[in-house]
C-alpha cells in the first residue's frame, strides 16, 4: 500500500517537473520573441540612416553611427530640462492623483455613506459622455486660465474614473470587521484609511500608481494644447517636436533643386531619430517596473481571482 502510494507520489512529482519545464520553456520563448522588437529599436538606434534605408532594420547595427543621439542630445541642457519637467510632473501627480483617488473609493465603499451610489453614478456617467475637447480647451485656457501653465500638464491625469473602480473593489474586498473594531478602538476615518486600509492594498496602490506614473510620463498632448513656453515642454512632446521639425527640414531641402540638398535630406536621421527616441523616452521608466513589479503581480492575481 505505501509501496503504490510513493509510486503514484514520484509519479506526480514527475509529471509536475515535466510539466514546470514546458511551462518555463514556452514563457522563455514568448519573452525572447518579445524582446527582439526592442533589440531591433536598439540596433536601428545605433545604426546610420543610409543603411537603415538601404536595408532595413536588423538585429544587430549596420554602419555603426551615433548621429541619432547626437542630434537628440545637441543642446543637452534643452533635454535635461525636457526631462526634469517630466520627472516631477509623474512624481508629484502620481502622489497627488494616488491620494485621491484613494480618499473617493474610500468613502464610496463605505456603506453607511448614504450617497455612494449617487456619486458613483456621477463618476460613472462621465466614462460614457464628456463635453467634447471645444469646451474642455476653453474650460482650461479661458475659465480657469491655465494657458502655459503647469497646472494645465497636471490636473487632466490627476483623476481616472478606472483606477478608481480598482481602488474601490479593492477597499470594498476587506473585511467590515476591520473598520468596526478600527472604530471601537476610537479610530477617526483618517486614521483608519492611512493605518488600517492603505497598508493591505499595497498591491492596489502600486498597481494604480504605475498606471498614473505611464501616464505622466507618456502625456504629450496636452502639451501642444496648452503649452507655448518651450522651457516647459515635457519629455515627451519635446522630442516629438524634434522629430518634425527633422521631417519638415528634410521635405524642404528634398524639393530644392540642388543635388547636395537631396544628398542632405536622406543623411539627416529620421528613422535612426526615432529609434533613439524610443530608447531615451522608455530608459528611465523601465526603472519603475522592478519597484513595483510583485505588487504589480500580486494585484492582477487578485483581481482575477476576484473577476
Amino acid at each position: 500500500m505505501r509501496d503504490n502510494a510513493r509510486a503514484t507520489k514520484k509519479k506526480m512529482s514527475s509529471d509536475v517537473r515535466k510539466l514546470n519545464i514546458i511551462a518555463y520553456t514556452f514563457c522563455i520563448v514568448v519573452a525572447l520573441i518579445c524582446l527582439i522588437p526592442f533589440l531591433m529599436i536598439i540596433s536601428g538606434s545605433f545604426s546610420s540612416e543610409a543603411a537603415i534605408t538601404k536595408n532595413g532594420f536588423s538585429l544587430l547595427p549596420q554602419d555603426f553611427s551615433l548621429q541619432a543621439y547626437k542630434t537628440v542630445f545637441k543642446e543637452p541642457i534643452v533635454v535635461f530640462r525636457a526631462y526634469a519637467v517630466t520627472i516631477c510632473l509623474t512624481i508629484g501627480g502620481t502622489m497627488i492623483g494616488l491620494l485621491l483617488q484613494t480618499m473617493t473609493a474610500y468613502v464610496l465603499s463605505r456603506k453607511d455613506f448614504e450617497w455612494r451610489n449617487k456619486f458613483s453614478f456621477f463618476f460613472y456617467f462621465t466614462t460614457l459622455f464628456n463635453g467634447g475637447l471645444v469646451p474642455y480647451y476653453v474650460l482650461m485656457t479661458r475659465t480657469l486660465n491655465l494657458k502655459d501653465s503647469y497646472l494645465a500638464l497636471l490636473l487632466p491625469l490627476l483623476f481616472n474614473v478606472y483606477n478608481l473602480l480598482i481602488m474601490k473593489s479593492y477597499i470594498t474586498a476587506l473585511p467590515d470587521s476591520l473598520i468596526d473594531a478600527a472604530k471601537i478602538d476610537g479610530c477617526g476615518e483618517v486614521r483608519t484609511l492611512f493605518q488600517i486600509v492603505m497598508p493591505l492594498i499595497k498591491p492596489a496602490l502600486a498597481t494604480v500608481g504605475l498606471f498614473i506614473a505611464l501616464a505622466y510620463w507618456n502625456d504629450w498632448y496636452n502639451a501642444m494644447l496648452y503649452i507655448n513656453t518651450e522651457d516647459k515642454y515635457p519629455l515627451q512632446y519635446f522630442l516629438y517636436q524634434q522629430v518634425n521639425n527633422i521631417e519638415a527640414y528634410k521635405k524642404l531641402i528634398a524639393n530644392s533643386a540642388v543635388s547636395s540638398a537631396v544628398v542632405t535630406a536622406v543623411s539627416l536621421p529620421t528613422q535612426t531619430l526615432k529609434m533613439a527616441l524610443t530608447i531615451v523616452v522608455t530608459g528611465p521608466i523601465i526603472l519603475a517596473y522592478p519597484m513595483v513589479q510583485k505588487y504589480f503581480v500580486q494585484g492582477i492575481t487578485i483581481g482575477a481571482v476576484k473577476g
